[in-house]
Order: structure tokens, then C-alpha cells, then sequence
């Protein structure tokens, strides 16, 4: 098993202190036009130093790529210097800095474009109440889309982050190709699952390589995904496995699954006998770091979640408090914050915008 206090060091030499990473988690703290603000940068700045790497909220590589208000932008260069200023705010006692790259696809509606309509691989919508049907995107704006992808990545190179986690999970865009309910193209792009995955073939190898040409030492590319879908068609855990396994051979340096539970177990009755995290583990068999995550609130999570991960992804209970790493890591367990209450929100910086998740997510620790 592996350790929570061990160092970790990934295949283009990135060395994490330990093996503790901030999830990536809204936060809705940008200005309107996606640069980063002074609240962000403190918030992010108290959750760090401790833990071995923090990944940012996500941030759009194109303007119509943007999920909700306030979310982080990296699609032009004018937001270099702002995320400049965020890398370093995280960039503390050896944490590092990883920035999640995005694009929203059919989850997001013209009143966060100001009019513009949603795109997704096919004009299938959503199902879930208020969904518009997005347009289909032609040929030459994948391609469009794979190319911003890799400026983004650039930009992320220039503002000093230490690498880029392609946000492949929960219903945006990259995973809007791979799902057979948001994917029904006919061309080279979709159809069979061969050719839905060529979309995240073809965009792996484009960032990769952006990172491997350049002259940037030590910056890794990670990759989340989810591992089902409840649609009908969607994807399935068998589909998951034929992801991860392709990625695992692909030139990442790890995989993060996305869960609401490390225990999680598959709605699939081929896949019961265990969570979903050891299957997938035991998947990719070594070739890649897996990050595991989903309601670890201590030690003993952490512990449970790294018998079938490498690293450990802490969400809310980091939210709640900041120095939950250094208490679990000093055996101080007993100091760890567990609820929060209105009168913390000034101390702990979190805006309404990220209240207002805590509330739909984690009601029983809110007092």
C-alpha cells in the first residue's frame, strides 16, 4: 500500500512531497470575464502548502466553452498574468500547481454565453430539466477544439504552473464525445466506441506533445474522468475500462477518477464484487498513477482510498479546513475542523458561489 506521507515522482520528473492533492472544485470566484480575483487567490493560497499539489477549479479554453459564471479562463492571453498570480499563490513549501483545463459542451445555456448557443458533438440535449439543444459541431471546430486545448496548455506553461489535468469527467465536453447519449455522429468522430474515443486519442497526444516539445521542465498532463453515466444509451462501466486501459498506455502522467464516494460501487451487475476505484486500479496495472477520491474526511480514508490509488484527492474536508493535511499527516486527527457554520465563511474565504455548492452537497456539515 502506499503511504500518505510518501513521495511520489511522476514519469516527466514532477515530485509531489507527498501523496495529498487538493480536488479540483467549483468555486465561482472569477470576475465575469474569467479573470482570477484577489478572493480566489487567497482562498486557494490557505489551502496550500501542505497538501502535495492543488488542482484548480476549471478553467475554459474557448469563450463558448464556459460552464457557469465565475469560472476561470485560459482561452487568450490576456489571462496569463492573472493566473500567473494564482500559480504562485498555491506554488507554497513545495505544493504544486495544477491547472484544469475545460470546455463546457452542451452542460452550460446562452444566458452564461450572452446568446450564444451550446455546442456539443451532437445536437442531443442533456436530460436534466432546463436543457437546451446544443449545435453540432462541425469537423474543422474539433479540430479548432483540440488546437485550443493545446494553446491553453501553453498558457498554463507561461504562468508558471506545474501541469495541466484535462478535465475528462462529469458530463463536459471530452466526455460529451466518449458517451454514445451526447455522441450520435456518423463520421470519423463517432459511432462505435473505437471512434469516440478518437477525440480523446488525438487531443492527449496534441497536449502531450505541446508539453514534450517545449522547453518546460518537470510539467505533467493528468486526466479525470467518470467512470458511468445513468443515460440510456451512456456509458457504462465496461466502456470506462476500455477508456482507462487505452489511457494507461497513452503519454499521461496519472488518471483521476471522479467519485462522490471511494467506496463506490458499479450500477452494473458485472461489476459488484468491488468498488469501482479497484477495478479501475487494477486496470491500469501499474502503467499510470491513479488518483482516487470521494468524501475522504481522514486518515483512515486517506489510507483506504491509497490501497487502490497512488494519491489521495481531498475535497471538501480541505474546504472546511485548511489544514486538514498537516493534522493528519502530525497525528493531530482530533484538531480537524468537521463543520462550518455562516460566521466561518469570512475566516475560511468562501463566497456565496461556493456556499451555495456546500449547501446542495454536503448539507450535514453546514450549522
Amino acid at each position: 500500500m502506499n503511504n500518505i506521507d510518501d513521495r511520489l515522482v511522476f514519469r516527466r520528473g514532477l515530485a509531489l512531497k507527498n501523496r495529498v492533492v487538493m480536488a479540483p472544485m467549483t468555486t465561482k470566484m472569477s470576475f465575469f470575464d474569467g479573470v482570477v480575483t484577489t478572493d480566489e487567490l487567497q482562498y486557494y493560497a490557505l489551502r496550500s502548502g501542505e497538501v502535495g499539489a492543488v488542482i484548480t477549479a476549471a478553467a475554459n479554453v474557448q469563450a463558448n466553452g464556459k460552464g457557469w459564471e465565475g469560472e476561470l479562463g485560459v482561452y487568450d492571453d490576456k489571462f496569463i498574468p492573472g493566473l500567473s498570480k494564482l500559480s504562485s499563490a498555491i506554488k507554497k513549501n513545495g505544493t504544486k500547481a495544477i491547472l484544469q483545463i475545460f470546455h463546457g459542451g452542451r452542460m452550460t445555456n446562452s444566458t452564461v454565453l450572452r446568446g450564444e448557443s451550446t455546442v456539443s458533438p451532437s445536437a442531443i440535449p442533456a436530460e436534466r430539466p432546463g436543457s437546451e439543444t446544443p449545435r453540432e459541431l462541425a469537423d474543422f471546430e474539433i479540430v479548432e477544439l483540440i488546437e485550443d486545448f493545446k494553446k491553453a496548455t501553453e498558457r498554463a506553461i507561461k504562468a508558471g504552473f506545474d501541469g495541466v489535468e484535462l478535465h475528462g469527467a462529469n458530463t463536459y465536453l471530452i466526455q460529451q464525445f466518449f458517451s454514445p447519449h451526447s455522441n450520435r455522429r456518423e463520421d470519423e468522430w463517432g459511432g462505435t466506441m473505437e471512434r469516440r474515443f478518437k477525440f480523446i486519442n488525438d487531443l492527449v497526444d496534441g497536449v502531450t506533445e505541446i508539453v514534450d516539445d517545449s522547453e518546460v521542465s518537470n510539467f505533467i498532463v493528468g486526466y479525470r474522468f467518470s467512470p458511468e453515466e445513468y443515460e440510456n444509451p451512456g456509458i457504462r462501466f465496461a466502456d470506462t475500462l476500455y477508456l482507462v486501459d487505452k489511457l494507461a498506455d497513452k503519454p499521461l502522467d496519472y488518471l483521476h477518477i471522479s467519485l462522490n464516494d471511494f467506496n463506490r460501487v458499479s450500477v452494473s451487475d458485472d461489476f459488484k464484487e468491488h468498488s469501482m476505484l479497484k477495478y479501475v486500479h487494477e486496470k491500469i496495472n501499474g502503467r499510470v498513477p491513479l488518483i482516487g477520491v470521494g468524501d475522504v474526511r481522514t486518515r483512515t480514508d486517506a489510507e483506504e482510498v491509497l490501497k487502490n490509488a497512488e494519491i489521495v484527492a481531498v475535497g471538501r474536508a480541505l474546504i472546511i479546513d485548511p489544514h486538514w493535511t498537516n493534522k493528519v499527516l502530525s497525528g493531530q486527527e482530533q484538531l480537524i475542523r468537521r463543520e462550518l457554520s455562516q460566521f466561518d465563511r469570512e475566516e475560511l474565504i468562501i463566497e456565496n458561489g461556493l456556499w451555495a455548492f456546500l449547501e446542495g452537497m454536503m448539507p450535514d456539515r453546514l450549522i
